[in-house]
């Protein structure tokens, strides 16, 4: 699945492409992928124009003049791909960014007023565009849940420390990857994160001082602003707004390097499991706890 800094390069993206325009028509062939009654679509969505594109953790938000809103979530293989004076895709690289559309993973297919299009196409059919108020959103059982966004000003060493705490038992990397301590950060950025800080991904949460939290603090947010500038991280399965696939994965320093040097020691980097997932760490940079 995508993750924080993938979702916001599509943001991105789409934020210079879709305010202004006006949607004419939205069709659809699976109701799983556009969940929404006829009513709704032909009151709130036909004939509004797109005011913000908005990102609330790894779900995409276009706001629409009718004070309704497209709540987007791609799931695993999800694609938004936009064709008009400019062409490109965004999400799973298969054919269907550059071939011809709507083909048989497009679901959603919405037509703006001046011809160009924007294709919602999903292999998979996890991924899905809801029709929600946008006074509503805050109040969908997802957002409810979800912790506070790294990236938001309001974000600070402090308030990481505080989230964490609810999971103070846990060991720190399934503490980062629960949504609900934390918006958006998944294994590449905890594991990123955790050597930056020069922290066990085992390493429970109450053996960590404020210092460490800090240092970690610091870290997260440097890897998930060089991962957003670099267009994303996942070159097997992501790539951004321009349809090109992110380059962060190349300056990764642990994330699928086991068997390399580190960078900072020389060590060779290793790959194990913490909180069920495949963990990258440098043993002399990031020694197991006692």
């Amino acid at each position: 699945m995508p993750e924080l800094p993938e979702v916001e390069t599509v943001r991105i993206g789409l934020s210079k492409l879709l305010p202004g325009r006006v949607i004419k028509q939205v069709e659809f062939d699976n109701p799983k992928s556009f969940p929404n009654t006829p009513e709704d679509v032909a009151q709130f969505v036909v004939g509004a124009k797109v005011v913000l594109v908005a990102r609330r953790a790894k779900v995409l938000l276009i706001e629409l003049s009718s004070k309704y809103s497209l709540v987007i979530h791609l799931k695993m293989t999800g694609q938004l791909v936009f064709r008009g004076e400019q062409n490109f895709g965004a999400g799973h690289p298969n054919n269907s960014l550059v071939g011809k559309l709507p083909d048989k993973t497009t679901h959603v297919t919405i037509s703006f007023e001046d011809g160009s299009k924007l294709f919602f196409n999903d292999q998979r059919k996890f991924g899905w565009v809801r029709v929600f108020p946008t006074t509503e959103v805050p109040n969908i059982d997802f957002f409810k849940k979800v912790g506070p966004e790294p990236l938001d000003s309001s974000f600070t060493p402090d308030l990481l420390y505080e989230r964490l705490q609810r999971r103070k038992n846990s060991n720190i990397k399934a503490a980062l990857l629960d949504q609900s301590v934390l918006a958006g950060i998944g294994n590449i950025y905890a594991d990123e994160g955790l050597w930056g800080a020069k922290t066990h991904p085992a390493t429970l949460v109450k053996n960590l001082s404020k210092t460490q939290i800090a240092a970690l603090y610091d870290e997260l947010i440097s890897v998930l602003k060089l991962s957003i500038e670099k267009g994303g991280s996942t070159d097997r399965n992501y790539v951004n707004a321009e349809g090109k696939k992110g380059s962060y994965i190349s300056f990764a320093q642990v994330f699928r390097r086991e068997g390399k040097p580190c960078s900072r020691c020389g060590t060779v980097i290793e790959k194990t499991r913490v909180a069920g997932r495949g963990t990258h760490i440098c043993p002399y940079c990031q020694p197991a706890p006692n």
